[in-house]
């Protein structure tokens, strides 16, 4: 019986990364934003592992997803820094929603974690884009260094808002999931 849930888990821990892969490449740009920031509802399949199997969960699925993006389409700098952005931005998102639902299990729980996930998400991939990421893409895609004034303007401009606006869309888009399969997903866990 108990390799019977493990081997189911793994089966939908592969489904939920497999969809989440196939909407990270359904993405579109924000109009007034710098177009390689594109929204994708990719984090949806990991916060859906996330409150039906914990963290660990999505942390896998967003790795898997990620790993599977730089395997099949690359990377525009050959290492795969945008990857490795995408799986911390992801992370910073969908943590504290599946934290949030953890500790109060309702709809209300969910809402204030995609809350707290947006402002986490948007706040710390701000500092980390500043200091890791952008130096990152500057050094492999060997492109002329930015300066901190220039660094700080693109991410004030470009960056915090994309990620407020991601936030909120996915979190608009979980909300209305989450009210569909609230039951299903009480069933998984009390399972």
């Amino acid at each position: 019986m108990q390799q019977s849930k493990k081997t189911q888990k793994l089966v939908v821990l592969g489904m939920l990364s497999s969809i989440a892969y196939i909407l990270m490449m359904i993405n579109f740009p924000i109009p007034g934003l710098p177009p390689f920031l594109t929204i994708d509802f990719s984090e949806i399949p990991a916060l859906v592992a996330a409150l039906v199997f914990g963290p660990m969960a999505a942390v896998i699925v967003e790795g898997i997803k990620n790993l599977l993006n730089y395997l099949i389409q690359g990377s525009a700098t050959g290492v795969p820094v945008g990857q490795v952005a995408n799986f911390v931005a992801g992370l910073l998102f969908v943590l504290p929603v599946s934290y949030m639902f953890n500790r109060f299990k309702t709809a209300k729980g969910v809402t204030i974690g995609l809350v707290t996930g947006t402002v986490v998400m948007t706040v710390l991939m701000a500092v980390l884009n500043y200091y890791v990421f952008l130096p990152a893409y500057t050094i492999f895609l060997q492109s002329p260094e930015m300066s901190s004034e220039q660094a700080r303007q693109y991410i004030v401009a470009g960056i915090l808002p994309f990620n407020l606006i991601k936030g909120a869309a996915t979190g608009v888009i979980f909300v209305l999931l989450f009210s569909k399969m609230k039951q299903w997903i009480t069933r998984r866990i009390a399972v």
